[in-house]
């Protein structure tokens, strides 16, 4: 097991949000072995609590003191009054839940727990987590999350978890009844990951309306399986593209969803990937280190691009990020725009060489020295 970066304040209650395969339930018993595990999944315990929630104080001992776990605590909401209870009953009870999907929760208009327990997200494996086992090559058409790493066929894995997965996810929670309606979705938006979101085109390529475009969309995000990019327009002094982009959370997760076809360049896959790769390591890297950074990107009218701005109380950063283990002048074009605009940014190009090199005030770095460092340079 790899030991996550993940470090909650002890001895305080939180919900630990993260999309499934994340390695949530391995982790937390991992780390709290003497705690009370609670097992949403368990068809048995969950028809129990679903019919009686107050059923929870039974299966905790007296005098007990540890943790109690409650595993995808989305599919019975209304625990969450139920351990708000516990938490301010005279016992003070501490717990830990988990979930992978926020919709229910939100939906149903449930206690949240607002200042008794702190939230926490956890991600797939960074490089500074899989340290000597980090593979580039792998991460890119595979990813990182913790199966995967370890999986004999990590291809059948990916594709188990885009349908039998989601399949569970959304026929549980009632999100859609058109399954073959939302894969056809999830391959048009994987052909759109990395650009402006055109709702319009996506719609008309799913033979759908812009409504339900946007609700399958936010099915992603409820899901965690997927985030919108805002754009940067703090100060703008010039004409900005401002549709967000989307990212899938994982590269892998990306790769298994996009169809490929004998007239695809394997190069514009991968590029999209090593973007993938890299914003999964900010997020994390914001996530663990509590640092909150907002994300965005930068693009002009014109298409100067920067992949990712980091901006917060902590830093200002953009990354560029280039397949390519040669730089080339025009490489810098869209980084050179932004720092005219943003003299104060400090800016990166990463990209897949060897060495570390200097252009004026724009550092280039290797792909995995740059993961491997990049709670660093945010933290710098």
């Amino acid at each position: 097991m790899y030991t996550r970066l993940l470090n909650p304040t002890p001895d305080h209650s939180f919900l630990l949000f993260g999309p499934r395969g994340t390695g949530k339930t391995t982790w937390i018993k991992n780390k709290y072995p003497n705690a009370i595990y609670i097992d949403l999944l368990n068809s048995e315990t969950y028809k129990e609590l679903i019919a009686n929630p107050n059923n929870l104080s039974s299966l905790i001992p007296s005098n007990f003191t540890d943790f109690i776990i409650i595993d995808e605590v989305q599919r019975v909401p209304e625990l969450l009054n139920e351990v708000h209870r516990l938490i301010e009953s005279p016992e003070r009870h501490k717990f830990i839940l988990t979930g992978s999907s926020a919709r229910k929760l939100r939906k149903q208009g449930v206690n949240l727990l607002a200042g008794r327990a702190y939230t926490y997200k956890m991600y797939p494996l960074i490089a500074s987590e899989l340290k000597d086992d980090f593979s580039l090559q792998k991460s890119l058409q595979f990813g990182t999350l913790p199966t995967v790493c370890s999986a004999s066929d990590p291809n059948k894995y990916l594709q188990s978890y885009l349908t039998t997965y989601l399949e569970q996810e959304i026929n549980q929670e009632g999100m859609t009844r058109n399954l073959s309606g939302f894969y056809r979705f999830l391959q048009v938006a994987s052909f759109s990951q990395g650009s402006p979101i055109n709702m319009s085109s996506i719609a008309r390529e799913t033979y759908t309306q812009n409504k339900v475009v946007e609700n399958y969309f936010s099915i992603l995000e409820d899901l965690l399986i997927g985030s919108f990019l805002p754009s940067f327009t703090k100060r703008a002094k010039r004409r900005l593209k401002l549709r967000p982009k989307f990212y899938f959370f994982d590269a892998g997760i990306y790769n298994t969803a996009r169809p490929k076809g004998y007239l695809d360049k394997t190069s514009e896959i991968d590029g999209i990937a090593l973007e993938t790769l890299f914003l999964t390591h900010l997020k994390a890297i914001d996530e663990y280190y509590n640092l909150h950074y907002l994300f965005s990107y930068f693009k002009t009218a014109s298409d100067l691009e920067v992949d990712f701005i980091a901006y917060g109380e902590n830093g200002f950063h953009a990354f560029e990020i280039k397949l390519t283990k040669n730089i080339h002048s025009k490489h810098l074009n869209g980084l050179k725009a932004f720092a005219r605009d943003y003299p104060e940014a400090k800016l990166y190009l990463i990209y897949m060489g060897d060495q570390k090199l200097y252009y004026g005030n724009i550092t280039v770095l290797p792909i995995k020295e740059a993961l491997l460092n990049l709670d660093k340079i945010l933290t710098a």
